[in-house]
This record gives C-alpha cells, structure tokens and sequence, in this order.
C-alpha cells in the first residue's frame, strides 16, 4: 500500500481500518496462560497477540541493594510473530522492547523491591518478566506492557525448600501486592498527524514516537524512538493524548484480578 496514500488519510483524521487517530483497536486481556510461570497473561490488541510470563528465583541482592530484590525483563521477538524478527540473539527491537517495559515497571515502583527480600545482604527473589510476541500487527509496546502488569498482578510467591533453594511448582497463598499499575501509552507521529495504536502498514510510516509509562497523573517514564525530529508543540501534543488513552488502557488493566 502506497506509503502518501496512508499519509493523506491520515491528514483527514482517517485510518485503513476506519479507525479515528485517537481510537486503539479492541484489547482484551487473558490470565492465567502457562501452567508453569508464577504469572502469565495474554494481550490481544487487534492482531497484536503478545504473551508475558513471570517466574521467580532465588538470587543474591545487590550490592547497593541489600535488602532488595529486582526484576528482569527480556523479550523474544521470533520470526512466529514477524517475518521481520530473526532467529538469534536480542537485536535492537527486542532490547528496547525489553528496555522500555522495564523502566515504566521499575520507575513507577509498581513492585515493592523491598518486599522480596529474603535474607538481607543474601538471597532475595529476582523476577523474570520474559515477553514473547505470537503476532506482530503493530503497538507491540503498549501491549506488551498490558500484558506484564497483568501478569505481574498474579504472581504468587514460591515456596522455599529447607535449602533456601527455591521449590518450583510449589506457591505460598502470598500474592507479589503492586503499588501502582502503570500503563504505557505510545504516540506515534507520521508527516503532520499524531496517532496511537499502529497497525503494521502504518508502524511503517512512522518519523517518531513517545512512549509514556502513566500511572494515575504521574509520567515515570518516557522513551522517545524514530529518528524524526519532534517540536516541544509535538511532545505536549502527544502527552495530552496519552493522558487521555491512558483511562482507556487503565480500565482493561483494572477490569484484571
């Protein structure tokens, strides 16, 4: 599809699929996906399917840290999902994808580091938030995000064996608790239109985006990519409508238990 003709609908505030540039595709979320991941979910956006796995273990703390334990996140983008993602190592996307959800997590201190320590100065629970794309039709940040935090919200702590070694397959009745729930809300900007929630055709027209990790009136983190130029005018246009998908996202996500 001709990349001015995407471009000119868009000038008139119109989508391929009959979308307006505000309005995201239908999301739904599904808990509950692997039997043997401490939290897991799936997050369907239009075609975008992206499944989040969580799993605990035992680690040493920190250093500067000693009575705290941390999260881990990577992403596996397979050529299942795209015929653009490559067998191999993380490339560029897989680690920004990674980077990303890691710090709208971390930054907004939606998990209580404090709360998995076990021993201070020795063992502390590590998270593993591990996100694999099934299909990629675009906006797989957003949804990846939706799909860890609903993951993140059924995390039940492993129990320990008398080793102090963790005894996978085995859960205490304690669930991990979350402070805040952040949401990430990407704005996507092509020619002179701002948009979110791309499809494939249209994530390929993009000059830049702003991604925003929002919970209740607060930004904890932003990450701009594209190697187009934005204006301070753009970048206080695309968080206005961040703000304003952000209660979309945020009732998907709160309607998780």
């Amino acid at each position: 599809m001709n990349n001015d003709y995407l471009l000119s609908l868009m000038e008139q505030n119109k989508r391929i699929d009959g979308r307006r540039l505000d309005e995201y595709r239908k999301i739904s979320i599904e808990t509950g996906i692997s039997k043997n991941a401490e939290g897991s979910a799936r997050c369907k956006l239009g075609d975008t399917e992206v499944v989040v796995g969580v799993k605990m273990d035992v680690g040493a703390p920190y250093p500067d840290s000693p009575d705290e334990g941390s999260i881990i996140v990577t992403a596996e983008l397979s050529p299942m999902a795209s015929p653009d993602f490559e067998l191999g190592p993380p490339g560029p996307m897989a680690t920004e994808l990674a980077r990303i959800i890691d710090r709208g997590i971390r930054e907004s201190k939606a998990v209580d580091f404090k709360s998995l320590c076990i021993e201070e100065g020795e063992k502390v629970w590590m998270l593993f938030i591990d996100i694999y794309p099934v299909n990629d039709d675009g906006n797989l940040i957003d949804a990846s995000m939706l799909a860890a935090m609903a993951a993140l919200k059924q995390v039940k702590f492993v129990k320990l064996k008398e080793d102090g070694k963790a005894d996978f397959g085995e859960h205490t009745n304690k669930k991990l608790g979350l402070g805040k729930e952040p949401v990430t809300t990407t704005i996507y900007k092509a020619g002179k239109s701002i948009f979110v929630d791309p499809n494939n055709k249209e994530e390929g027209i993009f000059d830049s985006r702003l991604s925003a990790a929002i919970a209740g009136s607060n930004i904890y983190a932003m990450q701009k990519g594209g190697t187009g130029v934005l204006s301070l005018q753009d970048i206080e246009q695309m968080l206005e409508l961040a703000f304003k998908k952000e209660k979309d996202l945020r009732k998907v996500l709160d309607a998780v238990k």
